[in-house]
């Protein structure tokens, strides 16, 4: 049995936290996937896309990110997929829907949780305006 302290490889308390800059250099990021690509694509496009703009401007992160399941300590073996993790501390959930659903919101909760991170953004491309599809979601 793995123990889900060790996996993550810190204290279970803890919960990693981002600063506002950091939030700000990604959504410049997604603004300027948004403002060449527009919206009506593929979320994996706008993932690729913005991973492009990360690199470009020289912020570490991962794309999909293991997100391991744990029932008491139990390491179930069913691992979701993050899109992407940003310095290790902000979570990115990328969608391309009309709406924004409670379902999408409760994933993203769901992954701070076991993500053990503070704050995500929740960003649906598949809107006119980038700003009209963007949701802050803190723990």
């Amino acid at each position: 049995m793995v123990n889900h302290n060790e996996h993550n490889g810190h204290n279970e308390n803890q919960i990693l936290d981002c600063s506002e800059d950091l939030i700000a250099s990604v959504l410049d990021c997604a603004f300027e996937v948004h403002r060449e690509l527009g919206p009506g694509l593929l979320e994996s496009v706008y993932e690729q896309a913005l991973a492009y703009e990360l690199v470009k401007c020289e912020i570490a992160f991962e794309r999909q990110r293991e997100v391991a399941a744990y029932y008491k300590g139990y390491d179930l073996g069913l691992g979701f997929r993050a899109d992407l993790v940003v310095d290790g501390r902000l979570l990115i959930e990328l969608k391309a829907v009309d709406d924004i659903s409670p379902s999408h919101l409760a994933q993203t909760m769901t992954y701070l949780r076991l993500l053990k991170l503070k704050r995500g953004l929740l960003l649906n491309f598949n809107k006119r305006l980038l700003k009209e599809g963007i949701k802050r979601v803190v723990l």
